[in-house]
């Protein structure tokens, strides 16, 4: 997206930080403007993370102003905010291109730009990462400074707490910046606080206290009362002493949007040594009315015309596989109120929005806090209740030894609805469920369901919910699916396949949604096609069937093919010594980038043409 010189008069000035440090510090305000209206412009073209980015303007200007990037270490924690910072470092040409095949990455990356010190996506990284790296700015002696900018859904994590414990124990020189944009405390921002923020950061009160603490440190009574003293007038006007607590000289609450106080302030926390937290007060969607009321709506956006303050209707009839999740749970919870519903702030994406209000006793949203989440469903499950863990694929990762220790090994009966597996599409390498049936296969007594549409997906969460005998996993994909008549609930068989359709000397095994693709390379091959529903445990005995009575077998799924399901196929007839023919396809062994799921699906060979050329292949070797 080349720039309008007349429309962004001051943004046309800057390609990089440090142009940006060359403006007076009177023109960042219009600035802020120019670059808020830009990328409204640019996100209603190309789609993407948007709420967050027009929250975060003032910050990334003031950040870039004052330090000294890509020098210092600035640390954006998951990275939704990021694409202001990326139009600032030299890729304002191309933010068009974000999150689209083959275009900028929708995260901070660390191939992408040397200003993106730490690639992202998950949340809650960017302190323990930061102060891994103030260390060694520490060794390497050349005064490198480090921030991590952290939200506040973000800071709900243990992990920040763990890093921040961590950092006011080793006293290292980083800043961390608390981007809050939810917390009721807005009667706290204005222009006394941003006085006083000012006040606390500067030289005058760092050498006060300091120089206190150094006369009075041989005498204890009046050092514990300077202290003391301390906390309380800090406490009159901050609203908690907790950062202090954990080592960090706590300043704010400061207003978020006011740049100039912004870079007065970075200015002065720059020169402080030991942990320093800042707290800003922002609000997400700033600038943009529609955003500003609806920031979750807006959080992520299609293309949309500006000028409509609205986003576009969804023309597609077919329910999500979130959907048809979440009128599941509430059919289900209907008639079991010992139900319990779980969710590690995920409530949107995964389709509970009715739940929740609906029966709000029996919904947990425990925050961005995956291990406790599912440590948490042990507990429900061992009190006589039964729990429901829904989460992504790519957020399952973060609580695996959970799900070993506290779930598998007790063998306790909890479901886990795993929502985007497979190819997720524009997130990229972070948020693709490429990994989860290979790291849950491995894992004795687990049951494991991979639907094909939506009605075999109701079927199996219904399935999964009543057994009693251990924990069990149903993965399904983002998106739509084939557009399967919905039928009444009933229980399937456990480990039990279905020959979809019958063919000859071809087989194709189908683990999941790509059911459709399979069919359409069937019929043009006279395969037989096997829907086989249940990864763990297999239908050994469907298998050693079509594999006695074909000449060439091919599994099928949306996973790493090394240790997914079709490398238990692999497996399985290895243990029956019966040696055949057989092509695994899914996802190779590297990290899957960003593109729709269509355009990867294509690439990786995983429709009906690359099913066949695939095939096709191996009989002209």
């Amino acid at each position: 997206m080349s720039i309008d010189i007349a429309s962004y008069p001051t943004l046309a000035l800057i390609e990089t930080p440090e142009e940006l440090r060359l403006l007076p510090k009177e023109s960042l305000v219009k600035l802020c403007e120019e670059l808020r209206q830009f990328l409204l412009n640019s996100v209603s073209r190309s789609s993407g993370h948007f709420a967050s980015g027009l929250g975060a303007i003032e910050l990334t200007v003031a950040l870039h102003y004052v330090y000294k990037t890509p020098f210092d270490n600035l640390i954006w924690d998951v990275g939704h905010q990021a694409y202001p910072h990326k139009i600032l470092t030299g890729r304002r040409d191309r933010i068009g291109t974000i999150r689209q095949k083959n275009g900028l990455h929708p995260f901070p990356w660390r191939a992408e730009s040397e200003y993106d010190v730490l690639s992202v996506g998950h949340s809650s990284t960017s302190i323990s990462a930061g102060l891994g790296m103030a260390v060694a700015a520490e060794y390497e002696n050349k005064d490198r400074k480090t921030v991590c900018v952290i939200g506040d859904g973000a800071i709900t994590a243990g992990m920040a707490f763990e890093a921040m414990n961590h950092a006011g124990d080793i006293h290292k020189d980083i800043l961390v910046i608390l981007n809050d944009n939810e917390m009721s405390i807005s009667e706290n921002v204005g222009a006394l606080n941003n006085h006083l923020a000012q006040l606390l950061s500067g030289n005058l009160y760092t050498c006060l206290r300091e120089g206190g603490k150094k006369v009075f440190s041989n005498i204890p009574s009046i050092k514990e009362l300077l202290k003391k003293t301390e906390e309380h007038l800090k406490g009159m006007v901050i609203p908690s002493t907790m950062f202090e607590e954990l080592g960090f000289n706590y300043i704010g609450p400061i207003d978020g949007h006011d740049v100039l106080t912004l870079v007065q302030t970075l200015k002065n926390m720059r020169e402080l040594k030991g942990p320093q937290f800042l707290h800003i007060m922002t609000k997400k969607g700033k600038g943009y009315e529609p955003a500003e009321k609806d920031p979750i709506s807006w959080h992520a956006v299609p293309k949309f015309d500006p000028a409509t303050f609205s986003l576009p209707k969804n023309s597609n009839k077919q329910l999500t596989f979130s959907q048809i999740f979440g009128d599941w749970l509430c059919q289900e919870a209907a008639d079991d109120p010992k139900l319990m519903a779980i969710t590690p702030a995920m409530r949107e994406g995964s389709g509970m929005v009715e739940f929740s209000k609906t029966y709000p006793k029996q919904y947990f949203d425990v925050a961005i806090a995956e291990q406790h989440a599912v440590t948490f469903a042990a507990g429900l499950a061992i009190g006589g209740y039964k729990p429901v863990v829904a989460i992504y694929s790519t957020f399952l990762q973060r609580a695996y030894d959970q799900v070993i220790h506290d779930v598998a090994i007790q063998k306790l009966p909890i479901l886990f609805a795993i929502d985007r597996a497979g190819i997720v599409g524009a997130d990229g390498q972070t948020h693709q469920g490429a990994f989860d049936l290979s790291f849950l296969r491995c894992l004795p007594d687990m049951v494991i369901m991979s639907p094909s549409d939506e009605n075999e997906c109701r079927q199996m969460l219904h399935t999964g919910y009543h057994y009693q005998d251990g924990p069990v996993a149903v993965r399904y994909p983002r998106g739509t699916g084939s557009g399967a008549t919905l039928q009444p609930l009933a229980k399937i068989p456990i480990g039990k396949g279905l020959v979809r359709r019958q063919g000859k000397k071809i087989a194709i095994l189908n683990f999941g949604t790509l059911l459709t693709e399979a069919i359409k390379a069937a019929e043009l091959l006279n395969a037989t096609v096997v829907d086989m529903r249940f990864v763990k445990p297999l239908d050994e005995t469907l298998i050693l069937e079509i594999a006695q009575t074909h000449k060439l077998l091919v599994t099928l799924e949306e996973n790493a093919i090394m240790g997914g399901a079709g490398s238990g196929v692999n497996e399985f007839l290895l243990k029956a010594h019966h040696i055949m023919p057989i092509i695994n396809l899914g996802l190779p062994d590297h990290y899957i980038p960003q593109g729709s799921q269509a355009e990867i699906q294509t690439e990786l060979g995983l429709n009906a043409e690359g099913i066949i050329k695939s095939i096709n292949n191996y009989y002209a070797k």
